[in-house]
């Protein structure tokens, strides 16, 4: 793609585009796209999009305005961030303004404008709490542990290992206790770090799980839904 998408009277970016700028499967873009929008509570169908694949046939992405675009890739690494809004930068240079062809469209395009700033208030106005916890978690890179996640939604450290573990997130068998199924670790929700413990001549490694902030999203999405966090901690 070489320009923006314009989409309800705003440029948008494709996931298609995201995903080859940030070098991610397209597949996974749209799964980020749907956890991110969810946590801000917004509906995913009304930025659902068509594109056509190498063969003609017609296939699912999204196309997100500036603002989610932003939010979604606060949870990637800098270089993946960088290259997304240097993108946009660099479309949005580049987009000639359509004029009103006459004074009735100029009227309407400003009562279309102003209806939309409106809608943007309250939806800011009701949404605020969780933006700003989204996008405080989504800046977490290198993964916390899951005992500060837990005091950060207001479970105890016990208390989220136990929901963890019977959500089959974690793992509770003897090998690999308390560690995340490789699944959500492919998936970015989770990292494992290894450190070292003991005397010089009997060192042992120990395995700690740490929630990264993509996972933050997802998993507190997830124990809204399942009724363990109200709504207002998402």
């Amino acid at each position: 793609m070489n320009a923006l998408t314009i989409q309800n009277n705003k440029p948008t970016m494709s996931s298609l585009e995201i995903a080859a700028l940030t070098g991610k499967r397209h597949d996974n873009v749209m799964s980020d796209i749907k956890t991110t929008l969810s946590a801000l509570n917004l509906d995913a169908l009304s930025f659902k999009g068509i594109y056509l694949d190498a063969y003609k046939r017609e296939k699912p992405c999204y196309n997100l305005p500036r603002r989610e675009t932003e939010i979604l890739v606060t949870g990637y690494d800098v270089v993946r961030r960088a290259a997304v809004i240097d993108r946009w930068f660099q479309l949005e240079s580049n987009q000639t303004p359509v004029l009103p062809a006459s004074f009735a469209d100029a009227l309407q395009l400003a009562a279309d404008q102003a209806r939309q700033i409106e809608q943007q208030q309250q939806q800011i106005a009701t949404a605020a709490p969780k933006v700003d916890f989204a996008e405080r978690i989504a800046k977490v890179d290198q993964g916390i542990k899951l005992g500060e996640y837990a005091k950060a939604v207001n479970l105890g450290p016990h208390k989220i290992f136990a929901i963890l573990r019977d959500m089959k997130i974690l793992i509770s068998g003897c090998q690999g206790y308390n560690l995340p199924m490789q699944q959500y670790i492919d998936s970015g929700y989770f990292i494992v770090r290894q450190s070292t413990y003991g005397p010089e001549d009997d060192k042992r490694i120990a395995n700690t799980a740490l929630i990264t902030g993509k996972g933050e999203l997802w998993l507190t999405n997830k124990l809204v839904k399942s009724g363990v966090l109200k709504a207002v901690a998402a």
